[in-house]
């Protein structure tokens, strides 16, 4: 049977044909639709968003040891969380197959950086399988579990922003019987203390040995046979890989589906039969750099772009320079149109927030979340992000460097779980001296409003206990919390004003759910009267996407985009907005 699947919902139906029996993640896109798809085979397979990734990993890595397969979720840069344990797992191994699922970002489409995750697949000593579409997602994802159980360690599947997102006819297939759980004793294996983990450690290499051996035979590893007589060929990965099917008809082409460790022999038969490699790859040159250390001369990144992502249009301005033609790039199809820059919605209770602190002269902390787009004018009020929690900790090491000037640091509710809190209490702890704030808005909204510890359900639709900030905060010993509505500028102020003259850590709690969650109108539909309007243009400074104006015209209300916040009628002081 076939269906069209997207390739996120392509790797759920392989790991549930797969007879995957846990699995654990947290959402970060490109990767959430994995568990919301597979949460639909709830009946066979236990589903959860952890706390954070790490969190996450180690859940998987506890179903795993039992002798049941599982799998855990994040984006690339969530497993810079769970490198900790992943690491470990590397030596200490697994019974039951375990996928770590990671989607890179390449062109960072809604990420902060651009990493590549085949990097840690080598650091860890890890296989690393790079599907190339939806297609190839099912049969890579049951592969993975075989290769994990056959060398008993986790094996990581890389996806991109666009394997993960495109779509394509996929041949499905029936769930395989999952394993019973039933941890088997065994301290020097599972127990990496120095005497033993010595051991484990040299295992890993020979396991590594074994498994570049098996990749060299591997069905994930294709040659595609050019026209012919041209004497190119292309060694490349994933989705990049098809591409150059479509843009190079006359080369061969050895896509490595399993991307790491590299079946050398694979490689050197490959190259030759040809005249001349050129390597392309998304990202670093990692398979550039050891296609040269293995003697073999090659172009890779003196043609190939080293940032962004290798669009159909990137890779055919590759061929202009590997085969000396011509070729103009296209002009955009949105070229003329006008810019839609990224903003807060209309009735987002994070405004609010940003517009009180903007009558403050603070620095802020921002953080990974809806509410980094207050950075943006008119708003204007984020100096810096960095990661997740991290909106919390900088404060610290600016307020302990000496900064003179009062710092604020701003989370969501679902990073607060994630990582706010340990920022939280080392600021309590080592007496620090920043005004926090958490924006709750209920959700984690910007991934697509998945649920987290403080919403009272669970991924499998239960409900459960609804983690309380305000009682954690209190239990690391904050002793300054209060819980503010973000769509009253007064009190907004007023909370701002007196936190931040204190000479003490406080807590400051925006709540209010998201609006987009809700999907209900705050209030009446505002609109502005011309009679009364004096075109002062200071509801303009909220940034709000519903009040219009062109020129020097007065403001306007767009009545499908308002939903009735009424912030801009407490900016009002002519009474125009009603």
């Amino acid at each position: 049977m076939k269906e069209l699947l997207s390739g996120n919902e392509a790797i759920a139906r392989g790991a549930w044909e797969a007879g995957v029996k846990v699995a654990s993640g947290y959402p970060g896109t490109p990767s959430t639709e994995i568990l919301e798809n597979l949460v639909k085979f709830k009946d066979d397979v236990y589903c959860e968003w952890a706390p954070n990734e790490k969190v996450a990993l180690e859940v998987a890595a506890g179903a795993a040891v039992t002798g049941v397969r599982s799998l855990v979720t994040m984006k690339h840069v969530g497993l810079n969380v769970a490198a900790d344990p992943l690491m470990t797992l590397s030596y200490i191994g697994i019974v039951g197959g375990m996928v770590v699922i990671v989607a890179d970002d390449p062109g960072m489409h809604s990420s902060q950086t651009e990493q590549d995750t085949r990097h840690y697949g080598r650091l860890a000593k890890l296989p690393v399988l790079e599907p190339g579409s939806a297609r190839e997602a099912v049969r890579f994802m049951k592969e993975a579990f075989e290769i994990s159980e056959k060398f008993r360690c986790p094996v990581i599947l890389r996806s991109t922003t666009s394997v993960s997102h495109s779509r394509a006819l996929v041949e499905t297939g029936e769930r395989l019987p999952a394993a019973e759980a039933k941890f088997e004793r065994n301290p020097p294996q599972f127990v990496p203390i120095p005497v033993w983990g010595r051991k484990l450690r040299a295992k890993v290499e020979e396991r590594i040995a074994a498994q570049a051996a098996e990749a060299a035979g591997s069905g994930l590893n294709r040659i595609f046979e050019g026209d012919g007589g041209h004497g190119l060929g292309i060694i490349s990965g994933g989705i990049a890989a098809l591409h150059c099917r479509d843009i190079f008809p006359e080369a061969d082409i050895l896509k490595l589906g399993w991307a790491w460790p590299f079946p050398d022999e694979l490689i050197r038969r490959f190259a030759a039969t040809v005249k001349r490699v050129v390597v392309i790859e998304e990202a670093d040159p990692i398979l550039e750099e050891h296609v040269k250390s293995l003697g073999i001369a090659c172009d890779g990144k003196n043609l190939v772009p080293r940032c962004g992502e290798l669009t159909p249009v990137r890779i055919r301005e590759v061929r202009s320079k590997v085969c000396g033609e011509p070729f103009e790039v296209p002009a955009p199809a949105a070229e003329g149109l006008p810019g839609r820059p990224p903003i807060l919605c209309a009735g987002c209770p994070h405004r609010g927030v940003f517009f009180g602190l903007a009558q403050f002269d603070v620095i802020v902390a921002g953080d990974i979340g809806c509410y980094s787009l207050g950075v943006f004018p008119p708003l204007s009020r984020t100096d810096i992000i960095l990661c997740m929690g991290g909106g919390f900790s900088m404060t610290q090491g600016m307020v302990k460097a000496g900064e003179k000037r009062p710092v604020v640091g701003i989370v969501g509710d679902s990073t607060f779980f994630h990582s706010g809190i340990t920022g939280l209490l080392d600021i309590v702890y080592n007496r620090g001296n920043s005004t926090l704030i958490v924006v709750d808005n209920r959700t984690t909204a910007m991934t697509g409003h998945q649920d987290h510890p403080g919403t009272g359900m669970t991924l499998m639709g239960e409900p459960t206990a609804a983690a309380s900030i305000e009682r954690i905060a209190e239990a690391c010993g904050m002793k300054r919390i209060r819980v503010v509505n973000p769509y009253d500028i007064a009190q907004v102020r007023a909370a701002l004003s007196e936190e931040l003259a204190v000479d003490e850590p406080s807590l400051i709690i925006s709540r209010a759910p998201c609006i987009l969650k809700e999907r209900k109108p705050l209030g009446p539909v505002l609109s502005v009267d011309p009679d009364k309007c004096r075109n002062c243009k200071q509801c303009l400074k909220l940034g709000c996407p519903a009040i219009e104006t062109a020129g020097g015209a007065r403001p306007a209300i767009n009545a499908q985009l308002c939903n009735g916040c009424s912030l801009c009628r407490q900016l009002c002081k002519f009474g125009a907005i009603g």
